[in-house]
């Protein structure tokens, strides 16, 4: 079969994406702050928590929240997308960085999945409270638990053209591993959630969520063997 004629000119090098502007940076800045301060209403009070209530902890009027809200649920989103674009950080790091060792797509993906859970400093520490307070609000809020489902539905297909640049496997086990990856992640939180109870710490796997995504992620993706190689060079050209 005849195919078309390849160019000898060197396709020109992609432009780097523009940094965001100064108004993008703080209205991101901003949204930031109203979720903080909506994930630790939430999580200190439950479904009572008002938009009032939230605008005003976080220092913005109730017309400024509800330019960037439509809803009280939807203010904790960007906090949560903050946890799952670190997860694919430390993938791609991980990734980078096991890639001389030639460990597998699935140790790496454990890895990062076990740094994910693993707070580095207080205020990542903080947040996972945060997180932790507001599946235990999720329980009789419905909406907010909407919101929870929805960021894991985007993490998962972000995940994808990552797992897609590690690993040999055809479309629908690279769909498989993202739904498998994704799934412990979410079940390690809420497990944790759920039975760590009082101050949080719990007492052996519950007070672990680095230890239970680790196992969960052995567990989803033991029938994935993609995940036991790495992408060659061939395919990755």
């Amino acid at each position: 079969m005849p195919t078309a004629p390849r160019s000898t000119t060197p396709a020109p090098a992609p432009l780097p994406p523009a940094a965001p502007s100064l108004t993008e940076r703080r209205k991101a800045e901003t949204q930031l702050e109203i979720a903080r301060a909506a994930a630790a209403l939430f999580a200190e009070r439950g479904s009572a928590v008002t938009a009032d209530d939230i605008a005003r902890s976080a220092g913005v009027a109730l017309r400024t929240f509800y330019r960037y809200f439509r809803t009280k649920e939807d203010a904790v989103a960007p906090l949560l997308a903050v946890g799952v674009r670190q997860w694919l950080a430390d993938l791609r790091r991980t990734a980078a960085e096991a890639e001389a060792a030639g460990r597998s797509v699935r140790d790496v993906l454990e890895r990062a999945a076990r740094q994910a859970l693993t707070p580095s400093d207080e205020r990542a520490a903080e947040a996972l409270r945060w997180t932790r307070g507001l599946l235990r609000a999720m329980r009789d809020d419905p909406a907010l638990r909407a919101v929870w489902h929805r960021v894991h539905h985007d993490s998962e297909e972000a995940l994808i053209p990552v797992l897609a640049g590690l690993t040999d496997g055809g479309p629908a086990e690279v769909r498989l591993a993202a739904a498998a990856a994704n799934t412990a992640m979410r079940v390690a939180v809420e497990t944790w959630a759920a039975e760590g109870e009082g101050d949080g710490e719990g007492e052996g796997e519950a007070g672990d969520p680095a230890e239970l995504v680790g196992r969960g992620m052995r567990a989803l993706t033991a029938g994935l063997s993609g995940l036991d190689r790495r992408r060659t060079a061939e395919r990755h050209a």
